[in-house]
């Protein structure tokens, strides 16, 4: 099998991804479901703090937030995804989930942006919620 267009990066936070020839696959397939193909996926897992300096210096925000996905291509799809593991431990406390459903929600959620899925207005919020739903249980690695 060919390497799949995804790597995996971690930058101040202890914390290494199970599962990522699986995750790689999933995540290949809901953009192959969509007619999207994926040139190359980074996913880079950090710290709140590490996002936070993203978030402030890229973004102009200054406030914690789980993901920040900067794209570099849409066709095919080629971006750079910035993920807080501070944020998804967090989340997943709030929302009463496991760490892995938040986590897989998280990474599936900045793919969805990638393929063209909002989440400014409630419909896109309940659209975007049932896309994520829908690709969490389509996984087949846990």
């Amino acid at each position: 099998m060919s390497k799949l267009p995804f790597d995996f990066y971690f930058e101040d936070v202890d914390f290494d991804l199970k599962f990522k020839n699986e995750i790689a696959s999933w995540l290949n397939k809901i953009a192959s479901d969509e007619n999207k193909s994926i040139q190359l996926l980074e996913y880079i897992f950090c710290s709140d703090s590490y996002l936070l300096d993203i978030n402030k210096t890229h973004l102009n925000h200054d406030f914690y937030t789980d993901i920040i996905t900067f794209p570099l291509n849409n066709d095919p799809l080629e971006a750079t995804i910035f993920i807080s593991i501070d944020r998804v431990v967090e989340n997943a406390k709030t929302f009463k989930d496991s760490f892995e459903n938040e986590l897989h929600r998280v990474m599936v959620h900045g793919l969805l942006h990638l393929i063209g899925y909002n989440d400014k207005t409630e419909q896109e919020k309940e659209e975007m919620r049932s896309m994520e739903n829908k690709a969490l249980s389509e996984r087949s690695f846990i």
